[in-house]
């Protein structure tokens, strides 16, 4: 929880240097201390809440138009009846976390339930943070601030493994309609949702990013 990471959290900070973000490339990565603005700390309080289980990390900036600030790094997830893992999950901005977690509960958990028969056991994931262009453009990707995700499959309790390389389209009906039914609430909560049927490159994940204020991105 926030109270236990703080020790651990401020012995870090004073090996790390400090930068500004923008300008040149930077010759390092440069940690810098922790300032949560006034959302920045609501978002963690919220997020807390949620009872999910996290670990606030420092505020870096990576390269340019890359940084990682007042991101997180998720461990569990609350769910109705258990605790979802996630894997491969790196760093991730709090509000997309924070999002996450609510999706990963009402939207999925529930969903599994309702439809497969069977709760939530973990949300296998390509990844968050990565700093790198949207694929084909010069324009960073959300990636390269920690606010996006890639979603690869979901694990049910009962051992079931719904992926979206085999699920969206070959699976069995109910399968197809958790994925789609998990999509759409994903649109829900997040500003911009792309699956396979967007194109070829998301043809195996979900990907999420940023939140939804208003009408996003839903494809």
């Amino acid at each position: 929880m926030i109270r236990n990471c703080i020790t651990t959290i401020g012995a870090a900070l004073l090996a790390g240097c400090s930068m500004l973000p923008g300008g040149d490339t930077p010759k390092q990565e440069a940690a810098a201390p922790i300032a949560r603005s006034p959302a920045g700390a609501q978002c963690l309080a919220d997020l807390q809440r949620s009872e999910a289980t996290f670990t606030p990390l420092p505020d870096r900036y990576t390269g340019q138009g890359c940084s990682m600030l007042n991101t997180v790094q998720l461990t569990r997830l609350r769910s109705d009846v258990g605790e979802p893992v996630m894997t491969n999950l790196g760093p991730v901005a709090c509000p997309v976390a924070s999002a996450f977690a609510g999706w990963a509960r009402f939207g999925v958990d529930r969903a599994a339930q309702q439809i497969l028969g069977s709760p939530l056991k973990a949300i296998e994931t390509y990844g968050s943070y990565v700093c790198r262009n949207v694929a084909g453009t010069s324009r960073r990707s959300g990636h390269a601030t920690a606010s996006a995700i890639d979603i690869a499959a979901f694990v049910l309790e009962d051992g079931r493994r719904i992926s979206v390389l085999n699920g969206w389209n070959g699976g069995t009906r109910a399968e197809q309609e958790f994925l789609r039914t998990v999509h759409r609430s994903a649109c829900k909560r997040f500003a911009t949702v792309l699956g396979p049927d967007y194109n070829a490159a998301h043809e195996n994940h979900l990907h999420i990013e940023g939140v939804a204020s208003r009408r996003g991105f839903c494809r």
